[in-house]
């Protein structure tokens, strides 16, 4: 028999409903957790246990996870009480005057907040290994592999047990990424579903969003609900719900059309294990009815690429530029990577931006239109990543060629050709925790849906855990949550 599914943040906010257990027992063990568990992982930082009881001690709000612990991604999500690194020595202790509105609503569900997890400087790449952190942030299934990036702190928080789950962002991969190096599911909604304001308008041209990383779709879906919505001045909005992702994964799915696609997008091998579970999760599509078919959606990938790369190199630039002040840039306060990103921003035109934009939004109509006509499919079905989780290392932000580092032979692109296609087209999408290496390491399994179909995918996704539940399974450093 398998080992019994394991307590989720549902769960644990029905326990602190029941009586069962209280806030504070629940912030003593993430806390006691974190202290056995972080000086090997180093995933969690900036921990704020005084601001965590006093929100305990206020009374928390009766929301769907009152008294769970609960954690930010260092980078974004701005509060008051969590000052932030934001990865980066350029940005350290960097405190908040006001709330974010993405914080304002998780906050709203009763949580409890104790601290950030890492992220790499300016949340480029595939990995976790920024310099202000002193040392790269490992993956809970082996220790010698990353647990992804840019969220890679929270999915290595959430697969050790430290936590049920904890906020992340996603601008080209970097919820479902970790979802996928650590055996979890993330979930990318589509853009402009969440709140962004008031720090920021958009992210990275409107491909960047929040999320979260959890054990389950149901703590996925019940958070989705909680803070989705455009707050006060947001530049436009996602298309209304049907239904709330809550609603959507209590009912089984319509049976869907799925493209299956067992190689990269431009017809690349992949790694044979990832490819294998691509296939088994084909297999598990059909066996529960719904129609899979291999092809290959019809876009330019490469030059959406290219494009991306420069939007987020002149992110970058900007962000360095108004963080340096009187500062001189140097090794000691940014990374190669983002000095590369900064470099090659100086390279570009005056017009590339607004250029590069374009052909992001081209590439969007380009994508939706795969799912348009008859015959055309509900679902692309792919790997998460084209490797199973890299070794720590080789995506670290030494190198100072950004270009190459994102787009070059065997780079960050190559290692993950499918997540930012949906950053670029605004689609929701997610990883889901169906495939194993031989090794042992967790491959998560890539789903993603038209513009808006929210609903449909979240479902689909909830109907594959119902068939092949994940949650017993957890790495040996396993904290109890």
């Amino acid at each position: 028999m398998p080992a019994p599914l394991l307590p989720d943040a549902t769960d644990l906010a029905h326990s602190v409903a029941a009586g069962h257990v209280s806030p504070t027992e629940l912030l003593d063990a993430a806390l006691a957790a974190t202290a056995r568990l972080n000086p090997d992982l180093n995933a969690i930082v900036l921990v704020q246990e005084g601001a965590a009881r006093a929100h305990i001690a206020a009374g928390l709000p009766q929301g769907p996870f009152r008294g769970v612990p609960f954690l930010l991604k260092d980078l974004g999500c701005e509060a008051v009480d969590f000052p932030s690194h934001n990865g980066s020595n350029l940005l350290a202790n960097t405190k908040y005057s006001k709330d974010s509105s993405i914080f304002s609503r998780i906050r709203a569900t009763g949580v409890v907040t104790f601290g950030r997890t890492t992220a790499p400087e300016g949340g480029i790449g595939p990995a976790t290994e920024s310099a202000v952190y002193s040392g790269p942030t490992r993956n809970p299934w082996n220790l010698s592999h990353t647990p992804g990036g840019s969220s890679g702190g929270a999915g290595a928080a959430v697969a050790a047990g430290i936590v049920p789950f904890a906020h992340g962002s996603d601008g080209g991969g970097s919820v479902r990424i970790p979802a996928s190096s650590c055996g979890l599911f993330g979930f990318k909604p589509t853009r402009a579903r969440l709140p962004d304001g008031p720090y920021a308008g958009e992210g990275w041209a409107g491909m960047a969003i929040d999320g979260f990383l959890t054990r389950s779709v149901r703590d996925t879906a019940v958070m989705l609900d909680a803070c989705q919505g455009a707050d006060l001045g947001a530049p436009y909005a996602a298309p209304p719900l049907r239904c709330s992702h809550a609603d959507a994964i209590s009912r089984p799915p319509k049976r869907m059309r799925v493209m299956l696609c067992d190689t990269t997008f431009t017809g690349d091998a992949i790694h044979p294990d990832c490819a294998d579970a691509v296939h088994k999760a084909a297999q598990l599509l059909q066996s529960l009815g719904h129609d899979v078919t291999p092809g290959l959606p019809r876009a330019n990938v490469a030059a959406m690429m290219r494009a991306w790369t420069d939007i987020v190199a002149i992110g970058t630039a900007l962000s360095i530029t108004k963080s340096l002040k009187s500062r001189t840039l140097s090794p000691d306060l940014v990374e190669g990577v983002g000095r590369g990103a900064m470099a090659h921003a100086q390279t570009l035109s005056p017009l590339r931006y607004l250029e590069a934009v374009n052909e992001i939004h081209a590439f969007g109509r380009e994508m939706a239109s795969v799912f348009e006509g008859t015959g055309a499919p509900d679902i692309i079905l792919s790997a998460t990543l084209a490797e199973p989780p890299a070794e720590i290392g080789r995506f670290n932000h030494t190198p100072e060629d950004y270009v190459d580092y994102r787009i070059g032979p065997g780079r960050v692109f190559a290692y993950s050709p499918f997540c930012a296609v949906f950053n670029a087209s605004g689609q929701p999408a997610a990883s889901v925790p169906l495939g194993w290496s031989k090794a042992g390491l967790p491959i998560g399994i890539h789903l993603a849906a038209r513009f808006g179909a929210d609903e449909d995918l979240i479902a689909l996704c909830a109907e594959l855990e119902r068939s092949q539940p994940w949650g017993h399974h957890h790495p040996p450093i396993w904290a109890g949550f």
